[in-house]
C-alpha cells in the first residue's frame, strides 16, 4: 500500500506540473484544472487496481465504450484541451502500469519529457492563444469589399476586444445578419454555443 501511495502522489505531481504550471499558468481556465486532476488521478488509480487482473479484449473495449459515450453527450471540447487530456490520461497510465516492468528512473525520464516538450511548444513555439467566437451580426452593409478594416474596428468595439482576424460565415439578407467567426486575445471562460444551437 505504502508503494501505491508513493506511485500515486508521484503521478498527481507530475500531472499537477503539466495542468497548474504549463496549462493553466498560459491559459487561465481554472474549469479544466479540476477536470484534468480527476481524470489523472481516477485513472492512475482504475489502471493500478487492475493491473493484476486478467482482462479480456470486450471488458477493455466496454471501457473505451464508456468514456466515448460521455465524451459525445457533452458539450464541444477545444481541440487544445482535449490535447492535455489525452496527455494527462496517458501519464497516468504510464504512471501506474510502467513502474511494475521498468526501473523508476527510465518512468520519471518519460514524464520529464512530456513536460519539457509540452513546455516548449506552450511557451516558445505557440505563443498567441486566440479565443474564437461566433457572433450574429447586423451590419451587413459593412461586408462589402474594401471596407474590412471598418467592420473589425466595429465589431472590436462591440464585443470590448480588439480583434485579430475574423471570417465571414451565414448570411441572412432576409434577416439582414451574418454570422462571423472572430477571433481574438483573451481568457475564454465559457463554452462557446452555436448560433445554429441556440434557441
Amino acid at each position: 500500500m505504502t508503494e501505491i501511495a508513493m506511485h500515486f502522489a508521484a503521478s498527481l505531481m507530475s500531472c499537477w506540473i503539466i495542468v497548474r504550471l504549463i496549462y493553466q499558468s498560459k491559459a487561465k481556465r481554472r474549469d479544466y484544472v479540476f477536470t484534468f486532476m480527476m481524470v489523472s488521478a481516477s485513472v492512475f488509480l482504475l489502471c493500478r487496481m487492475l493491473s493484476g487482473v486478467e482482462l479480456d479484449l470486450a471488458f477493455a473495449l466496454g471501457l473505451f465504450a464508456i468514456f466515448g459515450i460521455i465524451r459525445y453527450r457533452t458539450n464541444p471540447v477545444p481541440i487544445r484541451e482535449m490535447t492535455y487530456l489525452f496527455l494527462v490520461i496517458a501519464m497516468a497510465v504510464m504512471n501506474a502500469l510502467a513502474p511494475l516492468s521498468m526501473d523508476l528512473l527510465a518512468v520519471g525520464l518519460g514524464n520529464a519529457i512530456l513536460w519539457v516538450l509540452a513546455f516548449v511548444l506552450e511557451r516558445v513555439l505557440f505563443v498567441e492563444h486566440l479565443v474564437t467566437k461566433r457572433v450574429v451580426y447586423d451590419r451587413i452593409e459593412l461586408l462589402q469589399e474594401g471596407r474590412r478594416d471598418e467592420l473589425k474596428e466595429d465589431i472590436a468595439q462591440r464585443i470590448g476586444e480588439q480583434v485579430q482576424r475574423l471570417e465571414i460565415g451565414d448570411v441572412d439578407l432576409l434577416r439582414e445578419t451574418a454570422v462571423i467567426k472572430v477571433s481574438f486575445r483573451g481568457e475564454d471562460q465559457s463554452e462557446h454555443l452555436d448560433p445554429k444551437d441556440a434557441l
